[in-house]
């Protein structure tokens, strides 16, 4: 059974386009004046969570009188044009959900001034889930208008299953009792990959226990640091010797299961594929421990490239040398 509610509480969700103008913020400006990827993803989730409020259903009153969690949990977005600190943008959200749909789908479009011109600078389709607060207090009852998008669990997309192959041999290894190094060999043998084990912080997460599509934003940044770090072209080391920069002309990420608050985090990032030495795309795969065996939480893509800078303002894309080439191809010792 479901609450009997007013019948107009989704229309405008569902059905009418909003748009509001945003600023990135100054923590994402991390080299030179440049908006890094996370921070325009948090731009279009920011514009998500304004539709919803402008709607009639904001995030809060979801949450303290329905018992929902607004969950974002499927990103793809194409970063078209750079974002700079302090520019201005206006975020367009439009509604795509279908009758089918078992959450809930926005199609968000970011344009940015230049020049006297609106650049369509950032494409985005973003899925969400409502989910059943079970913390606190006893399940409440859905609105029966929401009850389609409502979930006691987050990670009924499709495609989870097939993602989840990579971690048989590892969990061989936790059968067997091995220890958290054997276990990342496991996940990274014969894989251009590198992995790492992280225990997962309160502030990666949300609604009292679990962790947010912005904590797995954060993880993917992070797990691109490790592998050309570990691959011997880290940030700095390619900054210092030719000002390159890593740019992101598009990423991914679907949540498929749920990772709790000081759980321990398997996060495994692999390089898939290099195209015309100019981009390379990597897989990032999310497990926790479950019964024995690695559940898997997220998955998703990124796309990387690499830009020298020309000056404090103006930066241009370049091919990838031999040493970038190699190191992301995994030869050993091309990376030093």
């Amino acid at each position: 059974m479901t609450a009997a509610v007013e019948p107009t509480l989704t229309k405008a969700l569902l059905a009418d386009t909003t748009t509001v103008r945003l600023r990135p913020r100054y923590e994402g400006s991390n080299i030179c004046t440049w908006i890094g990827f996370k921070h325009v993803n948090y731009l279009v989730e920011e514009a998500v969570l304004i539709h919803f409020a402008q709607s009639g259903v904001p995030a809060r009153q979801l949450y303290e009188e329905y018992g929902l969690g607004l969950d974002v949990v499927g990103l793809d977005t194409r970063i078209l044009h750079a974002f700079h600190m302090d520019d201005e943008a206006e975020a367009e959200v439009v509604p795509d959900t279908s009758a089918e749909d078992g959450t809930l789908g926005f199609r968000v479009t970011v344009r940015v001034d230049r020049d006297g011109s609106a650049l369509k600078a950032v494409t985005s389709k973003v899925r969400v889930s409502l989910r059943t607060d079970s913390y606190l207090d006893l399940p409440t009852e859905a609105p029966a208008e929401l009850a389609r998008f409502t979930v006691a669990r987050l990670g009924t997309h499709e495609g989870a299953a097939e993602e989840a192959g990579a971690c048989v041999a590892a969990d061989a290894v936790l059968a067997a009792g091995g220890d958290e190094a054997a276990v990342l060999g496991a996940l990274t043998e014969g894989r251009n990959a590198y992995a790492w084990k992280w225990n997962i912080t309160y502030p990666y997460c949300h609604f009292t226990e679990r962790l947010q599509m912005s904590g797995y934003l954060r993880l993917m940044e992070e797990a691109k640091d490790r592998f050309v770090l570990d691959r011997g072209i880290s940030i700095k080391t390619l900054l210092d010797d030719r000002k390159w920069i890593p740019v992101v002309p598009r990423s991914a990420i679907r949540i498929v299961d749920e990772a709790l608050m000081e759980e321990d985090l398997y996060t495994v990032y692999t390089v898939e594929e290099i195209f015309k030495d100019f981009t390379y795309t990597s897989r990032m795969d999310c497990y926790v421990v479950r019964d024995g065996r690695l559940t898997l939480t997220a998955t998703g893509r990124i796309v990387h490239g690499y830009a020298v800078i020309e000056n404090r303002r103006d930066w241009h894309l370049v091919p990838f040398d031999q040493r970038v080439l190699g190191a992301l191809a995994g030869k050993p010792g091309s990376g030093s």
